[in-house]
């Protein structure tokens, strides 16, 4: 985990690319969207901005609630799941209107907006919270931790 502010946001631009990379192949597969690769490289630029942006909204009332959760919080681990149980649900429900405007203007919405919006949350909730739990946040936590953190110690010397 990030020990200092600069740590810290490096950590939430590796989270928020991976998430990004993710969940947009996941909607373009879902969706079908055949899209040119300068297209894909727009799209994903412009969805890690809009999420990086509402990931830094997001992060301190997530990390609030994860700490009001009764678990063992000596635990690192045991925080790390609460607080991406906390903060993943609240960002896929932001980001699903950000992908739903996405949607639309690709290839259309189906049915009513509140139906395709539950559709949306849910079929985006399955995936995400896996992908941040088992993938995207082992894998960032992986990358700071070698990558990072001794640069860090090494500039404090």
């Amino acid at each position: 985990m990030p020990s200092n502010k600069k740590e810290g946001i490096i950590f939430g631009v590796f989270m928020c690319s991976g998430m990004v990379f993710v969940m947009s192949l996941y909607n373009m597969i879902l969706h079908g969207a055949h899209l040119t690769f300068g297209a894909v490289v727009l799209q994903l630029v412009g969805t890690f901005i809009i999420a990086f942006l509402v990931e830094s909204f997001v992060e301190p009332i997530a990390r609030k609630l994860a700490l009001l959760l009764p678990y063992d919080q000596s635990v690192e681990k045991n925080f790390i799941i609460a607080l991406g149980f906390c903060m993943v649900p609240i960002m896929v429900l932001i980001m699903s209107v950000y992908g739903m405007m996405l949607t639309s203007l690709m290839v259309g919405l189906e049915g009513s907006l509140f139906t395709a919006y539950n559709k949306t949350v849910g079929l985006n909730l399955i995936v995400a919270l896996p992908a941040q739990l088992l993938l995207v946040g082992p894998i960032s936590r992986r990358l700071l931790a070698k990558y990072i953190k001794p640069e860090t110690q090494r500039a404090e010397v």
